[in-house]
């Protein structure tokens, strides 16, 4: 990408942030004199890291929304004076059902806090275990009163870190970064346990699954000797080949943080601007990513975790659900780029923050665990933007049930090509 565009904006009495417009990079107003400096790589307006999401329990929704799994605390008695300690067990959330409930697995021994957990379609629960100088690979599954475990195998390297959830369910992959190249690992669904499947130069981070298939996945990625980091597209289906996905500007980092299969709809990172910002873009678009000023409200960090699906060919009708970390806590955005709103509301009691999924009828369902239910999933309907030609939406609602949205149809698989080769001059981007 080599432009990217700076929203002007309005605030109203509400805080929420409301655009009137988009101009280029170069046409963007300058910093009024005696102004304070811009804020660190990192921060988005004021002064809250954008990228940095508040450490959070591990917890993990498969893509379709049918189950979770995370690491979850129980009390355990101490044998000796003082307080009572705790233990870490894998509990699975089995969400496609009328009701949600929870499973726990725990085994003879308990988990480690910094073990990785990711839930498979067929209720199996992966788990990353660090052993010494390797990472030991297993499933857990409930068997009668107590809990199965079928080890997959293990990989030696310094550390390991587990993709997101595939799009069918069905495997799992994991990173492995070293000093000049990164390891690409297929760690359950393959024949031999885990195997590498592809191997990247540079120093590779992120991971966001570009399709519906399983085969194309974008990473961020550094070079060997430093410089900016650039997403790139990796197809796990031809050895690894690697293209350029995102360029804004030569020295820019940009990051991908989200993908949409169904409208092509992609939440990026990028310092472009001058300082971390969040915008959009479209895959395949020769059209600039685009920086809503609504996304960067003053003393927090707003951070993407899920693109509404089924809106093919729409993205920007596609509403994006946002975690916000302030100095009170967390909470839930939603906003769409055809609305540049941004909506601030209030999440449940024990919400797994940061954690959610859409259906495609737009409704959020945000898992949480309070004192009263152990597992619970509150409804959320996205609200309408006034004046924008998007539905009127329901009052918010929590319910403790979640149901099933249809299934996808598969896409075929497109090669992605870097976004947007529009010159730099007087560029103006439609609203």
């Amino acid at each position: 990408m080599t432009v990217c565009a700076i929203e002007n904006k309005t605030v109203g009495a509400t805080g929420a942030a409301e655009d009137h417009g988009d101009a280029a990079l170069e046409d963007s107003e300058p910093e009024a004199p005696g102004a304070t400096d811009d804020p660190p790589d990192g921060a988005d307006g004021g002064g809250a890291p954008l990228g940095a999401t508040p450490a959070a329990p591990a917890f993990t929704i498969a893509a379709d929304g049918s189950y979770a799994a995370r690491l979850a605390l129980a009390e355990v008695a101490a044998e000796g004076p003082g307080e009572a300690g705790g233990a870490w067990f894998v509990e699975r959330w089995t969400l496609d059902g009328p009701e949600p409930y929870a499973v726990p697995l725990p085994l003879d021994q308990p988990e480690e806090p910094d073990s990785e957990v990711l839930p498979l379609a067929d209720g199996r629960v992966l788990i990353r275990r660090r052993v010494a100088d390797r990472h030991a690979v297993s499933l857990l599954y409930p068997t009668g009163p107590g809990t199965g475990e079928l080890p997959l195998g293990a990989v030696e390297c310094a550390e390991l870190t587990l993709l997101p959830p595939t799009p069918d369910g069905v495997s799992a992959y994991a990173l492995s970064a070293g000093a000049h190249s990164t390891s690409v690992w297929l760690v359950a669904g393959g024949v031999h346990g885990p195997e590498p499947v592809a191997e990247v130069p540079g120093r590779c981070s992120g991971g966001v699954w570009l399709d519906r298939t399983g085969r194309m996945l974008a990473l961020d990625r550094e070079m060997p000797g430093g410089g900016p980091v650039k997403a790139v597209a990796v197809d796990l289906e031809r050895g690894g080949e690697v293209t350029p996905l995102l360029q804004i500007a030569p020295a820019s980092n940009d990051r991908l943080l989200l993908a949409d299969p169904d409208s092509g709809l992609l939440l990026i990172r990028s310092d472009a601007p001058g300082h971390d910002r969040l915008g959009w873009g479209v895959l395949g678009s020769c059209l600039p990513v685009r920086f809503p000023e609504c996304l960067r409200p003053a003393d927090v960090a707003v951070t993407p975790f899920a693109v509404q699906p089924g809106q093919v060919l729409m993205p920007e009708s596609c509403a994006v659900a946002l975690r916000i970390d302030g100095a009170a806590g967390s909470w839930v955005g939603v906003w769409r780029p055809a609305g540049r709103r941004l909506h601030q509301l209030a999440a449940p009691q024990g919400w797994q923050a940061g954690r959610g999924v859409w259906t495609r009828e737009g409704v959020l369902r945000l898992p949480y665990a309070d004192g009263n239910v152990a597992c619970g999933v509150a409804l959320l309907a996205a609200p309408a933007d006034d004046g924008y030609g998007v539905r009127p939406s329901a009052e918010p609602g929590a319910e403790s049930g979640m149901q099933p949205s249809a299934a996808a149809a598969p896409l075929p698989v497109c090669k992605p090509i870097p976004l947007g080769q529009a010159p730099l001059t007087g560029r103006m981007v439609p609203g």
